[in-house]
């Protein structure tokens, strides 16, 4: 093969996990908003510069922003070679991609096919990427889902890590989406992702996916926290058959306290989000509530937010929402201890 290697993404995608590294060459902003899986950014042109150039070729010409940009590009890829890539060996093969596989890329696949290196450049960039990972996420699912449902607190989450760890298939869009999807799901000091980010790891997970086994995934709503989860996987899952997790109420208040120990630490944070159900509760209500969050009375503020706001709100939309929830199986936990979730998730996985 001629190298540098220009190649499609369908072409691509079957050796993808045989690239020794993949190169995103656009911009630190770009690739921070979404990118192949596995890839390491090595901007060609950073955001100023890429701002700079983008400017002068509006402003002046495309002449004037290519004589303006090629020093900086040049200048980037050499300092690459010197030390991101200065230990990298003939036969290492990197696979390179921009925004749509043009200059940006180009250049950089240039310079390492000239060193020796047998790179390969992607067709048409991260734009098509993308464009598949949309075209495969709107294909309808075919995974054979089995739904956790579970009123909150019920260990929906730690079920799914036990399952995940002992080697069972597990979509955990919560995991995914850096969000435990209520009004007080915002995890501390960790955003949420970008819609696009959030679908590509959607994406990466279903495609390795063996669909001859079970895929377990958690009863979620169409959107966790701010970021929506695809109508084709939605869709697949409010079909699917369902596990009704059990645990009683005390055991649910200690599991949420221990979950959510950074409101515990931090009322006025917990008293902001609680602000937001103002709508579906009232004043007064709110205040008593910021009352018991001031006055250290955690224990007492979670239940009453189970019996009052959560658990009727999850019961009015479980049965609605998930067909086949009336047959679930159901799957109680006798408390919250590491050895209970274990042997929940061995009656579900069995080794």
């Amino acid at each position: 093969m001629k190298y540098p290697a220009v190649l499609n993404f369908d072409t691509i995608l079957p050796l993808l996990d045989d690239f020794d590294t993949i190169i995103d060459a656009r911009s630190e902003s770009e690739f921070a908003l979404d990118h192949i899986p596995g890839a390491i950014n090595c901007p060609v042109l950073n955001d100023a510069e890429r701002i700079l150039v983008g400017t002068t070729y509006k402003q002046v010409g495309s002449f004037e922003a290519k004589r303006l940009g090629a020093p900086l590009v040049a200048k980037n890829i050499a300092h690459a070679v010197e030390t991101m890539f200065a230990d990298k060996p003939r036969d290492w093969k990197p696979l390179v991609y921009c925004w749509r596989g043009g200059n940006r890329s180009g250049s950089m696949a240039l310079i390492f096919a000239k060193i020796g290196w047998p790179v390969v450049q992607l067709e048409g960039g991260y734009k098509a990427f993308r464009g598949h990972v949309n075209a495969a996420l709107e294909q309808p699912c075919k995974l054979d889902f089995r739904v956790i449902c579970g009123t909150t607190g019920s260990g929906k989450s730690r079920l799914l890590q036990v399952l995940d760890s002992i080697g069972a298939q597990v979509l955990d869009l919560e995991q995914l989406a850096a969000h435990r999807g209520s009004v007080l799901g915002h995890l501390p000091n960790e955003p949420q992702p970008s819609q696009k980010a959030f679908e590509t790891r959607i994406w990466e997970l279903l495609r390795r996916f063996d669909p001859a086994r079970p895929v377990f995934v958690e009863s979620e709503s169409k959107k966790v926290g701010n970021l929506r989860v695809p109508d084709a996987v939605m869709a697949r899952m409010r079909a699917s058959p369902c596990i009704a997790l059990q645990l009683s109420r005390p055991n649910r208040v200690r599991l949420l306290m221990e979950d959510y120990e950074h409101f515990a630490a931090d009322p006025a944070a917990l008293n902001t989000q609680l602000d937001h159900l103002v709508q579906l509760h009232g004043h007064a209500k709110i205040k008593a509530w910021h009352g018991l969050a001031n006055g250290g009375r955690m224990p007492e503020l979670v239940d009453q937010l189970l019996v009052e706001h959560y658990d009727p709100a999850y019961l009015r939309s479980i049965d609605r929402n998930f067909a086949q929830y009336a047959g679930a199986e159901a799957l109680e936990l006798a408390d919250i201890g590491p050895d209970d979730f274990l042997a929940a998730a061995r009656h579900l996985h069995p080794a």
